[in-house]
């Protein structure tokens, strides 16, 4: 399993993207038609036509990480398509990419900071 750190964004492109593009197409995509930065460390994922395969893209500090995953059988569970992105925590992630159709039942729960008491 690919896990992330608690402060680590994700974001889905929720239109299918074409397939053949590599690390340079998909960057180009993030900053131009997400309006996204893809050095910021922040997760990108991209859904295939035929919503069987992922691919994302993360920057780590030293170098682009572009990786691919194919479900032998099945497909993933994505949104519906539309235009733009939509926010994931990285645990919706981990069970998106694990291929678990119940990651978008996961809420994340909003804890209010503690005050400071003088």
């Amino acid at each position: 399993m690919i896990s992330f750190g608690s402060q680590a964004r994700v974001f889905v492109a929720t239109e299918p993207v074409d397939f053949r593009r590599g690390v340079h197409g998909l960057v180009a995509l993030v900053a131009e038609g997400l309006k996204g930065d893809p050095f910021s460390g922040d997760v990108f994922v991209f859904r295939s036509k035929r919503a069987d395969r992922l691919k994302f893209l993360i920057f780590d500090g030293t170098g682009m990480i572009l990786a691919t995953k194919w479900l032998e059988e099945g497909r993933f569970t994505w949104p519906p398509i539309r235009a733009g992105t939509m926010r994931l925590t990285p645990t919706q992630f981990a069970m998106l990419f694990e291929g678990a159709s119940e990651w978008r039942r996961i809420e994340q729960r909003v804890v209010k900071r503690p005050a400071v008491v003088a």
